[in-house]
């Protein structure tokens, strides 16, 4: 089965790869080795083809040295919006995103 690549899954990757890898000078190959994955992997988590799992973007955030918030800052609320436990009723949105 194959899984849906969702925008949240895409702008994690993008802040992985513009936000801070690139601005420390890592290249794709020099994240993944610390990492302990190839590159070609480390390519579908930033393109948002495959997601971070929380012990992974953990990883990322301690050899990029920030914190894991720093993933989520100023998402827009249309994507937070997608998130399963928004869409699903799950929790109260006006409590939780404003």
């Amino acid at each position: 089965m194959r899984r849906l690549q969702t925008q949240s899954s895409r702008r994690l990757g993008g802040v992985v790869r513009t936000g801070r890898r690139t601005l420390l000078g890592y290249s794709q190959e020099k994240l993944a080795s610390k990492l302990g994955v190839k590159f070609q992997q480390l390519q579908k988590y930033e393109r948002g083809r495959n997601r971070l799992s929380a012990s992974r973007l953990w990883d990322v955030s301690r050899i990029l040295r920030v914190d894991v918030n720093f993933f989520y800052e100023d998402m827009p609320l249309e994507i937070a919006k997608q998130s399963p436990r928004m869409m699903y009723g799950d929790c109260d949105e006006d409590k939780e995103l404003d």
